[in-house]
């Protein structure tokens, strides 16, 4: 769809784009690939935290996530599962694609953009408590990127970590998970123009934005096999894709992997060697509350 064809639509859009909205209907999009891991925990806390649907892109899982999908959509809860077999990840078009299905085929008020790897979670409860309250048609959600505890499943892990500005003086990679965290957003269907790449920012016309109480819990890394797994496939992707924008930290591993320094990275990015002084200093919190949320969910 053309950027023409959207503005038009958006001056349609405009009696309601920035109207409260008592009880809006919210989609979740996600984009998946080899997500079996944690794509049914993430189903089941976005409905209790009140995602009324999924729409889904598979791009080309070879593990048993289109099996688990496949599940939740005869369950009700998933209506609608794209398989995308291109290999070049066009991210921001694909999110695109999924939310326009969710305002026009689906009655979406609401969209949230995620990962199988973020929870998101809101202060009171209820995501949709958030957006009926605000006369915004964007909300900014804080990340918080969850550490990686050897020897325990992911669902228990309990700390998160903060910024370190000075990343060279810690031995940090210059993609770490101590990184400033951009924010996410949540945004209305009403005057939606464009998404971001990794969507972290959105295009809306008119544009009004609100913080909010949602936090992010980004599980963005998991283990050193699955690191170096993502990192690669990743790369050759963005290799593929003829924009040089986005994907900077794939990139950059990517480099490294064919370097044959990739494994060695993995443990500047979670300071490993360093873990009790990033404790000591506050830049690794024992405040992740996800564990006893997971662990609350119904069956």
């Amino acid at each position: 769809m053309s950027l023409l064809t959207k503005t038009l639509r958006c001056l349609t859009d405009l009696p309601r784009s920035l109207r409260r909205t008592p009880r809006p209907r919210l989609i979740m999009t996600l984009l998946v690939k080899n997500e079996a891991l944690m794509l049914e925990h993430n189903l089941r806390f976005h409905k209790q935290m009140g995602v009324d649907a999924f729409i889904v892109t598979d791009n080309n899982s070879t593990d048993a996530t289109p099996d688990i999908l496949e599940r939740y959509r005869q369950k009700g809860w998933i209506v609608e599962i794209i398989r995308e077999t291109a290999t070049d990840y066009a991210q921001k078009q694909w999110v695109d694609r999924m939310v326009w299905l969710a305002k026009t085929r689906y009655g979406a008020d609401w969209v949230i953009n995620a990962d199988a790897d973020e929870f998101w979670h809101p202060a009171g409860g209820c995501l949709k408590d958030e957006m009926a309250a605000t006369r915004a048609n964007v909300l900014n959600c804080t990340m918080r990127s969850v550490y990686p505890e050897e020897g325990k499943p992911w669902t228990a892990w309990e700390h998160t970590v903060r910024q370190v500005d000075n990343y060279e003086a810690y031995g940090l990679s210059l993609y770490s998970i101590f990184e400033r965290q951009n924010k996410k957003v949540a945004h209305r269907t009403a005057g939606y123009l464009q998404i971001s790449m990794g969507n972290h920012k959105v295009k809306m016309l008119p544009q009004r934005e609100a913080k909010s109480g949602i936090v992010v819990y980004h599980y963005n890394v998991r283990s050193r096999r699955e690191f170096v797994e993502k990192m690669v496939n990743g790369g050759k992707q963005l290799e593929q894709h003829k924009g040089r924008h986005g994907g900077r930290h794939w990139r950059y591993f990517y480099r490294l992997y064919k370097e044959g320094q990739l494994e060695a990275e993995y443990d500047r990015v979670i300071g490993s060697a360093i873990r009790p002084r990033l404790e000591a200093e506050g830049f690794i919190c024992h405040d992740n509350p996800m564990p006893a949320l997971l662990a609350a969910l119904p069956r």
